[in-house]
């Protein structure tokens, strides 16, 4: 709730709808997930999600990376699992994650069970590219991720066609990883771009990109509400959740 670029944004509404649950549901609809549970600081968030009938799980409030979140959420909930599990990490402001998404991050991470893949998804605007709130990714040719920035990366100055694509908060780990991760230190270009993924790669390990030609919006301001419920309103996934609700 104490989002600095957005306070209280988890309970800001977008057709009549908080935005957290928007997130939980959309998540529901993917028939892959052994089990789906919020986790958060705020008691408000948690009774939000409880409404609907969903699971959350209370961490502390000291966290600075969502990551850092998800790994307590993970122990606190005792979940005996194996080290080479899934753990799928879905940002609460991701409002337009779909199950296709979440089917191909599965996909990508069930033959070798790498530590970490993070799906990125093409930008279509230059407005976007220029964003210092959306965080830009390039990947090697065979997918390993090379760097994430909040500067637009790469150069357009040579190859104004080149396409362009933004880290999601959509981002599989592996379980002994996950718990590896929170003992890694903090790390300089992760607190320059304000980039957990960022800490991977300095500390030398890979993370595996999954493209997707898809748009996302990530909800960090007003103006993002504005065109991810617009976004929304025009999605058909929409219709399948808010009609049970």
């Amino acid at each position: 709730m104490a989002a600095s670029r957005f306070p209280g944004k988890p309970l800001k509404m977008l057709l009549n709808m908080p935005l957290i649950q928007h997130i939980y549901l959309r998540c529901r609809l993917f028939p892959g997930f052994d089990r789906v549970v919020v986790a958060t600081c705020d008691e408000v968030i948690a009774q939000s999600i409880r409404a609907i009938g969903g699971e959350a799980v209370m961490t502390a409030d000291t966290h600075e990376r969502a990551t850092d979140r998800v790994e307590e959420a993970v122990a606190n909930l005792d979940l005996g699992l194996a080290d080479d599990d899934l753990v799928l990490m879905v940002q609460g402001d991701e409002i337009l994650v779909t199950p296709d998404m979440l089917v191909r991050i599965v996909e990508a991470f069930r033959p070798t069970r790498p530590a970490v893949v993070n799906l990125v998804s093409r930008l279509y605007s230059d407005a976007d590219h220029n964003d210092p709130n959306c965080v830009k990714v390039v990947a090697a040719p065979d997918g390993r991720i090379l760097y994430f920035s909040r500067a637009p990366i790469p150069s357009r100055a040579r190859a104004p066609d080149a396409p362009i694509y933004q880290q999601t908060g959509i981002i599989a780990f592996r379980a002994d990883f996950l718990r590896q991760f929170s003992r890694l230190p903090q790390t300089p270009l992760e607190k320059i771009e304000s980039c957990d993924m960022l800490r991977v790669l300095e500390h030398g390990l890979p993370i595996s990109a999954v493209p997707s030609d898809l748009e996302t919006i990530g909800v960090d301001t007003e103006a993002d509400r504005v065109r991810a419920e617009e976004a929304l309103r025009a999605d058909p996934l929409t219709k399948r959740y808010l009609q049970v609700q």
